[in-house]
């Protein structure tokens, strides 16, 4: 595998459709890369499942993605981040690939930009783990941390209901929580989430600050490939590959929203 290869793509992962989100902003900032996209649809949500099977999932991906000769991974799923983060940093490292993820370089922003009230709404998985709370504070141990699972709301997103009657009902009950009672800033701690992030703000009626971290992701890895001397030489746009684990229509349907209807979802078995 020859990994100083510049024109090798980025490799992608998350549970479901919720990833798409930080490959939109990646290919907006660095449109002549490469981009390698794994959904794994089949095992949605990966919020309430435990950590060794989130592991195995994450391992599997991974591998996948290196045999696919990707020169950085993403983990674009937080709950992964949470859980598997350690496994799959020691799996690249075989390979000398750089790996990023989408928790650290947002508790590194709000920890040194901010000093407010935060909240953080994620799955399950995530806010068991107080990643946020404890990266957060690396950067600033005064800054106030409020996290609350919001379970439902993957599910709600996978089946293409963002702007329903049952999306707005959950958001409101959800945000509506004592724990983000005058918060000033809101993490949305799941790639998933920027997909209902009009809902959110509408609900805060604009006055709570939406912390957008796909940006802030792509953000970090375009810095990387440019310090690092990684980015792609090509002049035209970069490829981008679809990988599901599970064909869905609601999959299809926003890829397509995002990145035009001239795209292919290649269904594998892992």
């Amino acid at each position: 595998m020859n990994t100083k290869n510049n024109n090798a793509p980025l490799g992608i992962f998350d549970s479901g459709v919720g990833g798409l989100t930080v490959v939109k902003e990646i290919n907006k900032i660095l449109p002549n890369e490469n981009l390698i996209y794994f959904g794994d649809t089949k095992h949605v949500p990966y919020g309430d499942k435990s950590k060794e099977t989130i592991i195995y999932y994450s391992k599997q991906i991974t591998e996948f993605l290196i045999k696919e000769n990707c020169k950085a991974i993403v983990i674009a799923c937080n709950t992964a981040t949470a859980n598997a983060h350690k496994d799959i940093v020691e799996l690249a490292k075989k390979f000398k690939i750089p790996v990023f993820d989408v928790i650290t370089p947002v508790a590194e922003k709000v920890g040194l930009e901010l000093n407010q009230k935060i909240g953080v709404i994620a799955t399950k998985g995530t806010i068991n783990s107080g990643i946020y709370k404890k990266k957060i504070k690396k950067f600033n141990k005064s800054i106030e941390v409020l996290e609350l699972a919001t379970s439902l709301l993957v599910p709600i997103i996978e089946e293409g209901l963002v702007n329903s009657d049952i999306s707005k009902e959950t958001i409101k009950y959800y945000l509506a929580n004592k724990k983000l009672s005058n918060i000033d800033a809101l993490i949305l701690g799941c790639t998933h989430y920027p997909l209902i992030s009009k809902e959110i703000n509408k609900y805060f009626n604009g006055n709570v600050k939406i912390i957008d971290s796909p940006l802030i992701v792509a953000n970090q890895i375009q810095y990387y490939f440019k310090k690092n001397n990684l980015l792609s030489d090509n002049t035209n746009k970069g490829d981008l590959k679809f990988y599901l684990s599970d064909y869905t229509n609601n999959f299809e349907k926003l890829a397509k929203k995002f990145f035009g209807n001239e795209i292919y979802l290649t269904e594998i078995k892992l």
